[in-house]
């Protein structure tokens, strides 16, 4: 059988229900908090709660993706995570965040350029036909091969083969140390490559994978329904019989489910979301540490004229008062971050940056150097966290006399003016995934690579060069040193700056559900445990 990261194993049942468990007692409910009920964890299910019943669940948007539900096009963190309820990885990571084993048991590293995978000999597609290693191949073959976002993540690809019943083989032409650790993201998930092939399957309108749900119904933008997959390991174990995920756009009311039991989990943006549950019997909301980090572009190409200047983009990076935002927008939940996302081995430290030293007379030299500067922050309506950090860079920006007027818009147009050619915008906020490797994330700031960023900033072939050092230097002091050199680099550049770290905020019914939940995520996907959940 599969090996498998259970977070079950991970405290005793007795300390389960005392420390998690759908007891039904009422009572206020605690503000947010991470604190943690084993090393990791946020919340454990408990194995003996009832289960079999109905999980709800209510997110804030659905997969919008222009090749619909192809996984491997997936480019936002909902859809990785809706997908990843249906396919499966080689690789997964666990509460850690380090590389564990997928649909690959295990693997072995002849060299520092060759990967040899053991695939798991229980893996089944929805439809009843085995894993095999040829699907593992096409797969990877497939997105290698594909101009999609993640195509870049996989690194210096050179060969991969079938070279067992059970084995794949993937060799790079060059050192590539977060290979592992992006095969265990959804758009890296094994898909059935021979009905692909054979015209039987559309993966763009209908999903088929090996994992422990099938998607029975769906209405775009409104609700999902998820069955079973009667072939997964996990099928008889599994703590519910159906699952309902309500697209939910307003907080407010993903909120109020939750207080009146209409949804089991909520995923909550704002750490408001904790006090307005305050009151609520049997709710409890908590705070998952993401690596997502929430950033500013300075549009160098199509922006204001001077801000083809590297001196005045730094002035406005040097500027923002990134702890202000930490306070006053999260309430001290979250923590200041480079490119490289604070907290992940090797990552950079912030404080470490030129732009900390918030040299505001220096910054106001800068900007009084070309006039002054009348600017447009724009920022998009889904996440009303964004206008509130986009108020704390207004006030930051009067400071060294450049005003900002902050225009609110709907994400369609908003990436309209952001990622078209030309882009059409002054500054910009938005966050991106932070990933489970320091080095991944990293390759965005190299146009080339990214190709979305290219419209909005040149780089400079001093940071891809040090991007490309970053990824191939294996983990420990050496890369540490390496991906500081990148952090420096950017934040001099100042065309993408880091600003803080996304947490996620989760609330759920202790009355009606147990769940495992990790103190840590690292591709956004909050139901990366849901096998193990219990619904009574």
């Amino acid at each position: 059988m599969r090996t498998r990261t259970t977070a079950g194993a991970a405290i005793t049942a007795i300390a389960l229900l005392a420390l998690t468990g759908c007891t039904g007692a009422s009572g206020p409910a605690p503000a947010a908090t991470s604190e943690e009920v084993a090393p990791g964890f946020l919340a454990l299910a408990d194995e003996s709660a009832p289960a079999g019943g109905e999980l709800v669940v209510q997110v804030d948007y659905d997969t919008a993706e222009a090749a619909g539900l192809d996984p491997q096009a997936a480019a936002t963190a909902r859809s990785w995570m809706l997908e990843g309820l249906v396919y499966e990885t080689l690789t997964t990571i666990d509460e850690n965040l380090d590389v564990a084993p997928g649909l690959a048991t295990s693997w072995e590293t002849p060299s520092d350029t060759q990967y040899v995978f053991t695939l798991a000999d229980d893996a089944v597609f929805s439809n009843g036909r085995p894993m095999t290693a040829a699907d593992v191949v096409g797969s990877l073959q497939r997105l290698r091969d594909t101009p999609v976002t993640w195509t870049g993540q996989l690194g210096p690809i050179a060969s991969i083969e079938a070279t067992g019943d059970r084995e794949v083989t993937v060799t790079l032409s060059e050192p590539y140390t977060p290979f592992l650790a992006a095969l265990a993201n959804t758009p890296a998930a094994i898909l059935p490559m021979a009905e692909i092939e054979a015209g039987t399957v559309d993966i763009t309108t209908e999903m088929l994978g090996t994992g422990p749900l099938v998607a029975s119904a769906h209405r775009q933008d409104e609700q999902w329904t998820f069955v079973p997959n009667e072939h997964h390991p996990d099928a008889a174990s599994l703590g519910f019989s159906i699952l309902t995920v309500d697209i939910v756009g307003d907080e407010a009311t993903r909120a109020a489910a939750l207080r009146d039991g209409s949804a089991d989990l909520a995923i909550l943006n704002s750490t408001d979301s904790a006090s307005l549950l305050s009151g609520a019997a049997d709710v409890r909301v908590a705070t998952q540490r993401n690596t997502d980090f929430h950033y500013l572009m300075i549009n160098s190409i199509g922006g204001d004229p001077a801000l083809a200047d590297e001196k005045v983009r730094f002035a406005l990076n040097s500027a923002i008062d990134r702890e202000a935002i930490n306070t006053l927008v999260f309430g001290g939940s979250t923590a200041v971050t480079g490119v490289t996302p604070a907290g992940l081995p090797d990552s950079c430290d912030p404080s470490m940056l030129p732009s900390t030293a918030r040299d505001l007379a220096a910054a106001k030299s800068a900007i009084d150097a070309v006039g002054g500067l009348d600017l447009n922050l724009l920022v998009y309506t889904d996440e009303p966290v964004l206008a509130q950090i986009a108020q704390i860079i207004q006030q930051n920006l009067a400071e060294i006399d450049v005003k900002v007027s902050i225009e609110q818009v709907d994400y369609a147009t908003y990436s309209g003016k952001v990622y078209a050619d030309p882009s059409d915008f002054d500054l910009a906020l938005s966050w991106f995934a932070g990933y489970a490797d320091p080095s991944m994330v990293t390759t965005w700031w190299n146009p080339s690579l990214a190709g979305f960023s290219a419209v909005y900033m040149t780089g400079s072939n001093d940071l891809n060069a040090a991007i490309a050092a970053g990824a191939s230097t294996p983990a420990g002091a050496e890369r540490a040193t390496a991906l500081a050199d990148v952090c420096d680099l950017a934040d001099r550049q100042s065309e993408m700056v880091p600003l803080v770290l996304r947490p996620s905020t989760i609330g759920w019914n202790t009355a009606e559900l147990s769940p495992t939940l990790t103190a840590d995520e690292g591709y956004g996907n909050v139901l990366r445990h849901i096998a193990e959940f219990r619904v009574g």
